[in-house]
């Protein structure tokens, strides 16, 4: 019946309480209001936990940028190639300083520190990345260095790899696991980070980078509705990595753009017939269509892909409705386009014009919002769509979210897409999980603008530097500390055996972000959690360097 039994004083029960002497005493601690917040009491509820979902988010993108209108300039092609035909005004990215460990490293903990959480409390841990610096150590186990003062090595997860689609996979395995009968009664972490670098091209402008940390458990403020998921893979060579000494991918745009809109179309039609399903065993007779959504991410490539997605899902609508009304409505003035087949309008721009058209109230309500990181920073690969989702969040107030389902399309090259639901809770009280969730990211635009913006000479300058420098062995960067935010970590050198070891920048810092990040918009702590809080970091002792950790010896 429970997930677990309470046995002996070294189990944490699933109030959140530690050193438990009896089931007796776990007992009565279900009566406490002090508990772990999202878990699930074993001997007051049932075991099958509810609202399983998102309760906490945190993201972090390079403290460095590059304007769009610049990169146009210096690239040669025409004004408006890049910030009106993809939609981009600024794109960051990452020195030799930053890799796939650093980055994640920086969310985590940034996470752990701003909800007032214990690594103790964490029971899962998984990392989607496809930014790969090692063949077979995961980035998972660079993480779990975060974990060693706490003592806590019982956390389940390794890496999960498939493009853009790795941080999604990575989020269905926490959200069943909380779900199933391995669930201990700990949050689960996941964790999606890349560094999204193209070779010298017209790819490039559509680089970026960053990562965003998730904390997964019951009673979310954003949870999963169940068995809505309409999921789509198939075999294809759009974008992919077979040199394993470079960072550039090989791209075939046109295709990665049709395999791209042909997932959508797919998985939005297996997600109407799931919840046109259960709408039916509920007695409801209606179908499934845009005005269903009160919000509508996706993976963001580049901005102009997802305008012209959303425009597709109203397509979709379109095609499948009976009788669409072409005299009013959203549908006025598209009879020309009944009989169209949907396999045939990829690229077709009497099509795409028409229905970006049909749909531009529709994207101004629903999906502009959730544009801002991917317009100010760029594609992240992996934790795009999720950076889209914190972009909706900060850009409104937790009544305007409350009771709303989003819907969320993630993608990823090879290839791999879905698309779910999330629905918002109704509780939109001050000081309620969702409110929380909310004033954690309300810093999001602020953090944005404090970047610091540099030339597209000293952007290639850095790309060219990675370029020559990706996976040397006895290496010590040469990019610039003193331009990390502060409390971010960063890779001090590559040893002979090709060993990294990180270094955190020093908190205390003169730049008057940190103290807006330290506060943020929050007066108390995030999540406060009643097992043991996390080890404060030690001060450093000589320069920006705090604390010293490597990827191990592996």
């Amino acid at each position: 019946h429970f997930p677990f039994t309470i046995m002996t004083e070294s189990v944490i029960n699933l109030c959140g309480l530690h050193h438990q002497t009896s089931v007796v005493k776990s007992a009565r601690s279900c009566l406490s209001p002090i508990r772990m917040p999202g878990s699930l009491p074993a001997v007051c509820e049932a075991a099958w936990p509810k609202d399983v979902g998102i309760i906490a988010m945190e993201v972090y993108f390079p403290s460095q940028y590059v304007e769009q209108a610049e990169l146009e300039e210096f690239d040669g092609v025409g004004a408006g190639k890049y910030t009106v035909g993809l939609g981009q005004a600024r794109m960051g990215f990452c020195s030799d300083r930053e890799d796939i460990g650093s980055l994640c490293l920086t969310v985590v903990q940034r996470l752990m520190e701003r909800s007032g959480l214990s690594y103790e409390s964490v029971g899962r841990l998984e990392v989607g990345t496809e930014t790969i610096i090692d063949k077979s150590k995961s980035t998972k186990t660079v993480l779990m260095q975060l974990f060693e003062e706490s003592g806590n090595t019982d956390v389940e997860g390794v890496d999960t790899t498939n493009a853009c689609y790795g941080g999604t996979a990575a989020l269905f395995n926490a959200v069943n696991w909380v779900e199933s009968s391995s669930w201990d009664g700990r949050y689960a972490l996941v964790v999606a980070g890349d560094i999204a670098v193209y070779a010298t091209g017209s790819a490039r402008p559509t680089g970026g980078a960053g990562a965003v940390a998730m904390l997964v458990g019951p009673n979310a403020p954003l949870a999963f509705e169940r068995g809505l998921r309409g999921t789509h893979m198939q075999h294809a060579y759009d974008f992919y990595k077979p040199d394993m000494v470079s960072e550039y991918p090989v791209v075939d745009g046109k295709l990665s753009i049709q395999c791209y809109l042909s997932a959508l179309d797919r998985c939005y039609s297996v997600y109407r017939n799931k919840i046109h399903a259960q709408w039916q065993r509920e007695g409801l007779d209606k179908r499934c269509s845009l005005e269903d959504f009160g919000f509508m991410v996706f993976h963001s490539p580049y901005c102009k892909l997802v305008q012209k997605s959303l425009a597709r899902l109203m397509l979709n609508d379109f095609l499948c409705h009976h009788s669409p009304d072409t005299q009013s409505g959203p549908f006025s003035g598209l009879e020309a386009f009944r009989d169209v087949k949907i396999e045939d309008t990829y690229f077709d721009r009497d099509v795409e014009k028409a229905f970006m058209k049909a749909s531009s109230e529709a994207f101004e309500s629903k999906t502009k919002a959730s544009l801002l990181i991917s317009n100010q920073n760029g594609n992240m690969y992996t934790p795009s769509v999720y950076g889209c989702l914190a972009s909706v969040l900060a850009q409104h107030t937790p009544q305007q979210l409350a009771g709303q389902r989003i819907g969320v399309f993630s993608y990823g090259s090879g290839f791999a897409a879905t698309l779910y639901s999330i629905k918002v809770t109704q509780d939109a009280t001050p000081g309620s999980a969702l409110d929380k969730l909310v004033s954690s990211l309300c810093d999001l635009q602020a953090r944005l603008d404090s970047r610091k913006k540099v030339s597209p000479d000293v952007f290639a300058q850095n790309m060219k530097l990675r370029e020559e420098t990706h996976h040397l062995a006895n290496y010590i960067p040469q990019g610039s500390v003193e331009e990390l935010f502060p409390g971010t970590w960063y890779l001090t050198r590559v040893d002979e055996k090709h060993r990294r070891q990180y270094v955190r920048r020093s908190m205390n810092d003169d730049r008057p972000l940190e103290a807006g990040l330290i506060t943020s918009c929050i007066t108390a702590e995030h999540i406060p959690s009643p097992l043991k809080k996390m080890p404060r970091i030690p001060a450093a002792t000589a320069g920006p360097e705090g604390l010293v950790i490597s990827n191990g010896d592996h």
